[in-house]
């Protein structure tokens, strides 16, 4: 058998012709293992453990067996296609993990700059640091007040991580810390003004919702005018900060061309991915202080890597560090070894203020996190006023429920107020595990609209009627839409428009004007991490699917703020609960204490042959 007959994508077809251009001896297990890799970055994967697949068959339907691990490794280390941690070969072969060339460059260079950044220490005024944080987080009486801790650390650091769930008080914290550092007059002595602060976060809508958060924060701060006039009030998303340049993974910002910046706060980090965090710390200056916000129980990126929960790996405070916390917060601080050389750079919040004690919604949320299967499905059979489980889903049901559902919502549209559509629109959502399929978004959103259409007496082959949502799918930097907005379409005087929130209210366009679009009555799970609604109504596909796990679950569950709604057989629920989506890669190690300084610092050669920073 040869390897056309494996039934290999285009993508992975393309490298392994490519590879036997540079090769053309190279054997078919060398060619085998590039597709695999290929694979297994689609998948979200960094590289291909080779202990994971060693002498099993791939592909069920082809005979074709993998070497035993042994024998696999020695052939990849035989092939000239093949070299070692920093080798100008097209393929890496390290720690017995095979990855890209480009996305082992990116692990091993994020992993030195964060420690070297973890490592860097400011000066810092403890006194008025202590003072600082007394004031500002004096409405907090939880013991140890975790916020409080969170901006001792970021001030006292060059790198803070900082991850908590729905409620837990992200943003609070982050406006106060931001507060603190600006008493401190970051190091310039000409004022806290000259400190340049930027907000930033993956997507347009995430770094809408972080920068209307601070402004709103804002006002009850117990600091000065000045203080308050200095914090930012703006963010951005991650590409058009870094100056993406299309299709290209070349950015504008780079070591040779760093950001101006001295603190930079990235929101919804667990949303970004390998490639994007490696440019986003090479873009920083050594200087500046990295704040990361994220949740690390939530879905990781669309593209491949974990990065924010590997970051989190590994946390806790050694006996100096929470003795110097304690000191300077006067909050008792639990001492746990910390694994990972980042150690008390991580920060865990644990306190969610918007799910209160006896809050089902809470309460679901730790067990799938603990991948409590029965105890979750004991609960969902409970009698609360914020969950309910529909465990016999039927499709005919499902669209009536969505069309009660979004009742509301189709009459504030024909109102013609934006403001009324969008606070409609927000109070209930449709979320599903996968596009495709009758229990997919693309079916859900067929169905409803067909329905919608028959009562308003639109023609079925209309694309537009009032009442339509649509999330765009593609950035248009010129009409300032990003992928993952939200548009409603409206009557106006001059007929249709289609309206987005904007910074200052809301801003019309015609349909013909929108980039790449799809209808948003349903929309998956991945797609609205960063949003919240008053209700959730999450949908589970019938079969088996590999996008089930805990963190999907989880992530589906904690947009709603005030209740769940889940239809789903409870054999579906199961799989959810019990598997835990683990990712490949090889950063949580390299960040470990026992990780050797060798492994870890090693030179970083071929950068600039690669084009991966520059």
């Amino acid at each position: 058998m040869t390897l056309a007959d494996l039934p290999l994508g285009p993508l992975e077809r393309a490298l392994v012709d490519s590879l036997q251009r540079l090769d053309p001896h190279a054997s078919p297990v060398v060619l085998a293992s590039a597709a695999l890799l290929c694979m297994a970055l689609d998948k979200g994967d960094v590289c291909l453990p080779l202990v994971r697949m060693a002498g099993q068959r791939p592909w069920p339907e082809h005979a074709f067996n993998l070497p035993k691990l042994a024998d696999w490794q020695a052939q990849l280390e035989a092939s000239p296609l093949v070299g070692v941690d920093g080798d100008f070969t097209p393929l890496i072969l390290a720690h017995g993990r095979l990855y890209l060339a480009r996305y082992q460059a990116y692990e091993r260079h994020l992993a030195t700059q964060l420690l070297q950044r973890a490592a860097d220490l400011p000066e810092v005024d403890e006194a008025q640091l202590s003072e600082s944080l007394t004031r500002l987080f004096a409405f907090n009486q939880q013991q140890p007040d975790w916020q409080r801790l969170a901006a001792a650390q970021a001030v006292r650091r060059k790198l803070t991580v900082i991850s908590g769930g729905p409620g837990t008080g992200k943003t609070t914290t982050v406006v106060r810390l931001l507060a603190a550092l600006l008493e401190q007059r970051g190091g310039h002595p000409s004022g806290c003004a000259n400190l340049a602060i930027g907000l930033a976060a993956p997507t347009g809508k995430a770094a809408a919702r972080m920068a209307e958060a601070i402004r709103n924060a804002k006002a009850d701060l117990p600091v000065s005018e000045a203080i308050k006039a200095a914090l930012p009030d703006e963010a951005r998303t991650l590409h058009r900060l870094l100056g993406s340049r299309g299709d290209s993974p070349h950015v504008r910002h780079n070591v040779a061309n760093p950001l101006a910046l001295d603190v930079l706060v990235v929101d919804e980090a667990s949303m970004v991915d390998l490639a994007l965090m490696a440019k986003l710390l090479d873009a920083l200056p050594p200087t500046a202080r990295l704040i990361l916000l994220g949740d690390k129980d939530q879905l990781c990126a669309v593209e491949a890597g974990a990065v924010f929960a590997e970051l989190c790996e590994g946390r806790g405070f050694d006996a100096q560090a929470a003795a110097d916390l304690q000191r300077i917060t006067g909050q008792p601080v639990p001492v746990s070894e910390p694994s990972s050389q980042l150690g008390d750079a991580v920060v865990l919040l644990t306190h969610s203020h918007r799910f209160a004690g006896d809050s089902g919604i809470g309460e679901l949320a730790r067990r799938i996190n603990g991948g409590d299967v029965s105890g979750t499905l004991n609960l969902l059979k409970q009698d609360r006023s914020d969950l309910t489980w529909n465990a016999q889903p039927n499709p005919n049901d499902l669209l009536e429920r969505l069309d009660q559902g979004y009742a509301p919502f189709i009459m504030a549209a024909k109102r013609a107020d934006p403001a009324a559509a969008f606070s409609a629109f927000n109070a209930f959502r449709a979320l599903c595990a996968q596009r495709e399929g009758a229990w997919g978004v693309a079916g859900i959103n067929e169905a409803l609209e067909a329905r919608i259409k028959r009562r308003s007496q639109v023609p079925s082959r209309e694309r537009w009627y009032v009442g339509r949502p649509i999330m765009v799918r593609q950035n248009d930097y010129a009409l300032g839409l990003f992928n993952g907005d939200i548009g409603i379409c409206l009557h106006t005087e001059y007929g249709l428009r289609v309206f987005f929130e904007g910074e200052d209210g809301f801003r019309p366009f015609a349909p013909a004007r929108l980039p790449s679009h799809d209808s948003a009555f349903a929309m998956t799970v991945h797609k609205s991490q960063g949003s919240e609604f008053a209700e959730v109504l999450l949908v589970l596909p019938e079969q088996p699917s590999p996008l089930l796990s805990r963190s999907l679950f989880y992530t589906g569950i904690t947009r709603a703020k005030h209740k769940v709604e889940i239809w789903a057989l409870p054999a579906r629920l199961g799989e959810a609960v019990a598997t835990r989506a683990e990712r490949a890669a090889g950063l949580a190690e390299r960040l470990t204490c026992a990780a050797r300084a060798g492994r870890l610092d090693a030179p970083e050669q071929g950068n600039e042959q690669l084009g991966l920073f520059n």
